[in-house]
């Protein structure tokens, strides 16, 4: 199948592009929003091409997988086809509601078009009306276990810590950052040095995803303190890395991360107190990390992501 689909969350995209179709991802000479193109730091097949708008009309497309409302008027307008009537669509669902939980209409409510949900939390948190709704968990394309330990440091990924203060918990990461010694990966860094001076030195910026996973796997837990997501695909990541995992207990972590991977708390801390148990034995560290990667490997695995996307896809195609 063409399949057209933008390029919005790269590291959910990464994984569905290594499925046995073609993705047409769109470009726009400013690489904006809507037209990003392929990915530029991580890595992804030659399946995954870019075609501007003039393309897209001429080539066409089998199924949409839409995953922000206004892509509807983008496809009709540089296409002619309307989303779920010209041509089949799904929409993907990558976030919890923004607004009241768990009263907040989705967009798709309304529509015919069926709503994907990448965990039972959104599907139970968003209102989506008569709209069909599914849930695929996400998938993760093994990064290799590559935990060494050796830095007696949390390693933390987000992006934006600043505007997305409470909703990524970035209050809380700052007050473990207090007590014990932490790392950040992510984009906004700057922002988030001025914010907090004593962490200068430990701020990355935008790693390339292969590089980042090195970096993430020498540090001895991974700190995941968001209030408000989905379930960030960078606690996953972590796990199949070989990190043992430390958790707000909030939206789907408590589903994502078993006993014997890690800590997950509404406290922080209890967080803390584990932290610092870690940091004292590496043993017990790194054989928790073995069992996250063993649980990440077989929940969120590459091969059952995609086998779950195709029957969707076949079945929308039809």
């Amino acid at each position: 199948m063409r399949i057209l689909i933008w390029h919005v969350h790269g590291s959910w995209l990464t994984p569905f592009v290594h499925g046995p179709d073609e993705y047409l991802i769109p470009v726009l000479p400013d690489r904006g929003p809507d037209g990003l193109g392929r990915a530029r730091t991580w890595t992804w097949p030659a399946a995954a091409r870019e075609l501007a708008p003039a393309q897209l009309r001429e080539e066409g497309c089998d199924v949409v997988v839409l995953q922000r409302p206004h892509e509807i008027e983008l496809v009709h307008r540089w296409t002619g086809l309307r989303p779920g009537v010209d041509v089949p669509a799904v929409y993907v669902e990558h976030n919890t509601p923004a607004g009241p939980a768990p009263a907040t209409r989705h967009p798709m409510a309304d529509h015919d078009i069926p709503v994907v949900h990448v965990t039972a939390f959104n599907a139970l948190m968003w209102d989506c009306g008569a709209a069909p709704t599914t849930v695929i968990d996400h998938g993760l394309v093994d990064p290799g276990y590559r935990y060494t330990g050796t830095e007696e440091r949390l390693g933390v990924v987000v992006n934006e810590p600043v505007r997305r203060w409470r909703v990524a918990g970035t209050d809380v990461l700052l007050r473990i950052a207090d007590e014990l010694p932490v790392a950040v990966h992510g984009m906004g860094m700057a922002a988030l040095e001025e914010r907090a001076p004593h962490l200068a030195g430990h701020l990355h910026e935008d790693v390339p995803q292969d590089r980042m996973h090195d970096l993430l796997a020498r540090h001895r837990a991974y700190l995941h303190p968001y209030r408000w997501t989905s379930l960030g695909l960078s606690l996953l990541e972590a796990m199949t890395l070989g990190m043992p995992v430390l958790a707000l207990a909030t939206t789907a972590a408590p589903e994502a991360v078993p006993a014997d991977a890690g800590v997950v708390s509404s406290d922080p801390q209890v967080l803390v107190a584990t932290a610092r148990r870690w940091l004292q034995d590496p043993d017990e560290a790194r054989e928790r990390g073995l069992a996250a990667r063993a649980h990440a490997l077989h929940r969120f695995g590459l091969d059952r992501f995609l086998a779950d996307w195709q029957q969707l896809l076949k079945e929308v195609a039809r």
